[in-house]
């Protein structure tokens, strides 16, 4: 049974409910959160100290020890916390949309669809990351238009329906992105492929930045669909019958969604099961009614810094791209949560 109780606070004509276990709950997910990526930062090829970070701060520390934590360790772990944040935020509205915990974007086809226009513009059309980028958040916004009206029964979308069409729409663009890296010159197929892999190898501040804008984005609206997304969870017809256009919300929050997926993936790769973890695991942390996309996101950032850092420190003998981490680790919690059920 889930808690509702709360304070309810009233400023004029507006009141929020704060729910102390969740205020609680997020303000630890977000000390972990800092705790990784300064752990991040001290952690590398060079070891550093809280001195060496001190030093940083304060302009004291020697031009390359700069270089390193202001122009590549900083801007990876923050676009490592931003994407994760996306990812988060996504999985859970696309968990509520559906009605089922496979809901996530990588599960039902549309990182798969931003991943292929991804693939497209490198292997086809050419270009920088800002291309890339825009061509990931058109894949994503195209399949999940698929999706939607495939869907759509009766004027309905949702429910197992959604879930079902957007594994098989998945499928198809995973295997036109796989026919375009097949027919891609070696040198554009190699550049497809360690895109693919998922990787926050060689991120920069524009890697952040642009990940750091569309969080901003998408952030205010999915959280202002919340209260829409909770009571549609009851039913649509509940939903409808307290003045929800349900159809409207549910159109909206699906596009938004995407574009906080496809922004991820157009910023670091496909990376698979942080989306569908985060909500997961944010859950059983606050057991409250609604949406839970503010925790989610923290989740999803916590998620995704530590794999990074657990991806960076592993002595495998290269450079073990991110995707793989989240791959392996998402696969061995998903049979976890599949045995304590079956």
């Amino acid at each position: 049974m889930t808690a509702i109780s709360g304070r309810i606070v009233r400023v004029g004509d507006f009141s929020i409910r704060i729910r102390p276990r969740l205020v609680t709950v997020s303000l630890i997910a977000a000390a972990v959160l800092v705790v990784v990526i300064v752990a991040s930062l001290m952690i590398g090829t060079m070891r550093l100290g809280p001195g060496d970070l001190v030093s940083v701060v304060t302009g004291e520390a020697k031009p390359s020890l700069t270089r390193s934590v202001l122009g590549r360790r900083l801007p990876r772990a923050l676009t490592a916390a931003a994407v994760g944040a996306l990812l988060g935020m996504s999985g859970a509205v696309f968990q509520s949309l559906s009605r089922n915990p496979l809901g996530s974007p990588d599960i039902i086809g549309f990182t798969s669809g931003a991943a292929t226009g991804a693939v497209f513009q490198i292997v086809v059309v050419g270009g920088g990351m800002l291309a890339t980028a825009a061509a990931a958040i058109v894949g994503g916004i195209v399949t999940a238009l698929a999706v939607y009206f495939l869907a759509r029964r009766d004027g309905v979308t949702g429910g197992l329906r959604l879930v079902l069409v957007g594994i098989g729409v998945g499928a198809v663009v995973s295997a036109f992105s796989s026919l375009l890296i097949a027919r891609a010159d070696i040198d554009d197929a190699m550049v497809a492929q360690l895109w693919g892999a998922g990787s926050l190898l060689g991120r920069g501040w524009l890697h952040a930045g642009i990940a750091v804008a569309a969080l901003a984005l998408v952030t205010p609206v999915l959280l202002g669909f919340g209260r829409s997304l909770a009571l549609m969870e009851m039913g649509d017809e509940s939903a409808h019958s307290v003045g929800v256009r349900v159809e409207r919300v549910r159109f909206a929050s699906l596009v938004v969604g995407v574009v906080a997926a496809a922004a991820a993936v157009a910023v670091a790769g496909p990376i698979a099961f942080i989306a569908f973890a985060a909500a997961h695991i944010a859950r059983p942390l606050a057991p409250v009614p609604g949406v839970l996309v503010g925790l989610s996101a923290l989740v999803g950032a916590v998620l995704l810094t530590g794999a990074d850092l657990l991806a960076q420190n592993l002595d495998v003998g290269m450079r073990t791209p991110v995707g793989l981490v989240t791959s392996l680790l998402g696969g061995i919690y998903l049979l976890w949560l599949l045995a304590r059920r079956i």
